[in-house]
């Protein structure tokens, strides 16, 4: 479930839609979070499903550490990537924000997280080499997504978390205990899916 104060828009015929804050999203503030309407799905069966289908789900989608397809029901599946993205996927089924989100800000995230199948090319952003996500960025950026995550932890207790009722409390725990020893009590790596030929 997406944070409620989001709405979708237009944002150019290049990205299309994306979804944009209504309200003031402070750090540390859980912007979404996966729910029981949300869909997980099988590979294999997102296999079996027709052309059309699949590449629906699989655009939509991203696969969880399990190799799951996780289809957002609402507009969470709308969030666009950023390689200066303001949210950031956690180890506990849900994503955090990383800044502060002022109103009309659009809510990006790091897809490196996502366990892409294929490469992204992405639009070029100022500042930043690179210019594909692929699937092992993961592996190879979990150290500053986790410094992220950390920095962000710290504010968890200290903001309203509309969507707190959807983390279990043991996630709870070790985000609180990681801001407090400010040390790394799961690392975001812990998400990476290895797929075995």
């Amino acid at each position: 479930m997406i944070h409620p104060d989001t709405e979708l828009r237009y944002v150019n015929d290049e990205i299309g839609f994306g979804v944009f804050a209504t309200k003031f999203i402070p750090k540390g503030t859980i912007v979404w979070a996966l729910d029981d309407l949300d869909q997980v799905l099988d590979p294999s069966f997102v296999e079996s499903l027709d052309y059309q289908r699949r590449n629906q789900v699989k655009k939509y989608s991203y696969r969880d550490h399990k190799g799951r397809y996780i289809l957002s029901w609402d507009l969470g599946q709308f969030v666009n990537h950023s390689f200066k993205a303001n949210c950031i996927s956690t180890p506990y089924d849900s994503e955090i924000a990383i800044k502060d989100i002022e109103p009309g800000t659009q809510l990006t995230d790091e897809y490196g997280c996502l366990n892409l199948e294929e490469p992204f090319a992405c639009l070029p952003e100022k500042g930043v080499e690179r210019t594909y996500v692929c699937k092992d960025d993961l592996l190879e950026y979990y150290k500053e997504w986790d410094q992220l995550l950390l920095d962000a932890y710290q504010f968890v207790d200290k903001v309203e978390q509309p969507l707190g009722f959807l983390i279990p409390s043991e996630d709870k725990k070790k985000m609180k205990l990681a801001a407090e020893q400010k040390e790394v009590i799961e690392s975001i790596k812990s998400l990476y899916f290895e797929d075995k030929p």
